[in-house]
């Protein structure tokens, strides 16, 4: 093994519930009574800044959560409802320092125009620590309760119908990215001048119609909210396959992959970096981060025993797309520093129990990084867009200055 010091790792947690694992709310440490108090979000989210982690996501949906892919189910053994992803961040934001929010955001039956105050609003509270993971929903059940469209079932993702309709729903959140972004810009940065003296609160010349006219939008703009304090909050969104990898390669800062091996994350990351070049960003900066469940103990055997257990109490082994990955801090430090050789620049974990393997994550995994040289020591930047090392964009409507 080289002596070389690896990069530094981006880590990020995925928020979800109780935890990923559909049996989590029944251990001693979930706190379920807890789930809808802000308290709980602020504890979870604490711990993470405590361990130094990058930016925690937090999920949402149009329709209850469900053990089906794209029906809803009837059971009542498994947490069902949540808190809105955007108005939690929101409550969070004032009561840390450091750690980035990125509240998941579903495009298929929402505005952008709404998303992107709220989330402007979002960098504002936070002092610029806000993102965006934008998502989309295939579920006819979803599509119900908005009345708007209808959305056919998909049977099978491998007919020609299905993939149409994907592909749309795919398109469809480029351009909801594309609307957000420039009503970000729709605000120059000096646009507000305030000044009392001379009865001036705003330069009207520096507010700009976006004029956005596309197939699933036609925006105006401008925004009601000056541009956010990072200019633009960094963009995200989760691919498992080709036509979602074509939305991070087009339209964000940060995508999520789930590789299960080191050779299919360099097939992942090579078609990325592909599609970034057919999209004419290849001189973008383009996080890449793989996404792992985590079950995490002391002893491996414990970790195994535990994932078992729960398996048990959910009637059926938790799978999923992520891969799922049970042992030691110690261990999944191997396993991340191997994977990260294959151009992956970060990770998102996915706590199987929010209340156990979330403090393994923060006080077993980043010691162990910390002592390898892999992670930092302290938070070197006050923005999100600075913890991931992108610059603070300059602004599409703005003059050049001179």
């Amino acid at each position: 093994m080289s002596s070389t010091a690896p990069s530094p790792l981006h880590l990020a947690v995925a928020l979800e519930g109780t935890g990923w694992h559909p049996a989590s709310w029944r251990e001693p440490v979930a706190r379920p009574g807890d789930l809808f108090t802000a308290g709980y979000w602020v504890d979870l989210v604490a711990e993470a800044e405590r361990g130094l982690i990058d930016f925690v996501t937090f999920e949402d949906g149009l329709g209850p959560q469900s053990s089906h892919f794209l029906d809803a189910d009837e059971r009542t053994d498994q947490v069902r409802g949540r808190l809105d992803a955007l108005l939690t961040a929101a409550r969070v934001a004032p009561l840390t320092r450091h750690i980035g929010l990125v509240p998941t955001v579903v495009a298929t039956h929402t505005e952008p125009f709404h998303t992107s105050k709220a989330v402007a609003t979002l960098d504002y509270v936070s002092g610029g620590r806000a993102g965006l993971r934008v998502q989309i929903t295939a579920r006819p059940n979803e599509a119900a309760h908005f009345g708007r469209r209808t959305i056919p079932r998909i049977e099978a993702y491998g007919d020609p119908a299905a993939q149409d309709l994907v592909t749309d729903l795919f398109d469809e959140a480029a351009d909801y990215v594309e609307v957000v972004r420039r009503l970000w810009d729709s605000w120059e940065d000096d646009a507000e001048i305030r000044d009392v003296t001379t009865g001036r609160f705003i330069d009207r010349d520096k507010l700009h119609y976006i004029g956005f006219e596309g197939r699933h939008f036609s925006v105006k703009g401008p925004s009601i909210t000056p541009r956010p304090p990072q200019g633009q909050p960094p963009v995200t969104a989760l691919a498992h396959q080709t036509v979602p990898f074509r939305l991070v390669a087009r339209s964000t800062d940060l995508g999520y992959v789930t590789p299960h091996d080191i050779e299919q994350a360099r097939e992942i990351v090579a078609e990325i970096r592909a599609e970034q070049s057919a999209a004419g960003r290849a001189g973008e900066p383009l996080h890449l981060f793989g996404d792992l469940v985590v079950f995490l103990d002391d002893d491996p055997a414990e970790a195994a025993e535990r994932r078992e257990r729960l398996d048990a109490l959910a009637g059926y082994p938790y799978t999923g797309d992520a891969r799922i990955f049970t042992g030691t801090p110690a261990q999944l430090a191997d396993l991340l520093l191997e994977l990260q050789s294959t151009g992956l620049s970060g990770f998102r974990l996915w706590p199987a129990v929010a209340g156990h393997d979330l403090p393994y994550i923060t006080r077993g995994l980043v010691p162990e990084l910390q002592r390898r040289g892999a992670f930092r020591t302290a938070y070197e930047a006050d923005t999100l867009r600075g913890l991931l090392g992108l610059a603070r964009p300059a602004n599409r409507y703005a003059a050049p200055a001179a």
